[in-house]
């Protein structure tokens, strides 16, 4: 899983209304808040451009054919895209292994990792390359 150039864009369309969403949500309400504000924002935005999305989807972890535990992904658009939103300055090797993990247990082929920071939205996307088709 790597992240991608722009010449790779998978769901084009999509993943820049995704990013169009994100960066008025913060033009709005700004730096500070909690990740559950910016997520509501973020749920109301998506309904009102009348995308389809499952907001704290689960998934089962499984250990030797037993589920073991369950995790929730922010959001799963269009069942195309795992969506998964930070408040920080940086982007964490945690927060990277755990969009990989996610498009590793959905078998989607795209995630975006949005960080809200004090200077603005940063966007970082990976790409699950063993769904990928040419």
């Amino acid at each position: 899983m790597v992240q991608g150039g722009a010449d790779k864009v998978i769901y084009k369309e999509l993943s820049y209304k995704i990013v169009g969403i994100l960066y008025d949500v913060y033009n709005e309400l700004g730096y500070g808040y909690q990740e559950k504000v910016y997520e509501k924002a973020i749920a109301k935005s998506l309904i009102e451009n009348k995308i389809v999305f499952l907001r704290q989807a689960p998934y089962q972890i499984v250990f030797r054919g037993e589920i073991i535990g369950r995790n929730y992904i922010d959001f799963v658009v269009e069942n195309k895209i795992v969506l998964e939103i930070k408040r920080g300055d940086y982007f964490s090797q945690k927060n990277i292994e755990q969009i990989k993990r996610y498009l590793a247990v959905t078998g989607l082929q795209l995630a975006i990792l949005a960080h809200f920071t004090s200077s603005g939205v940063k966007i970082f996307r990976a790409f699950n390359p063993s769904n990928i088709t040419n």
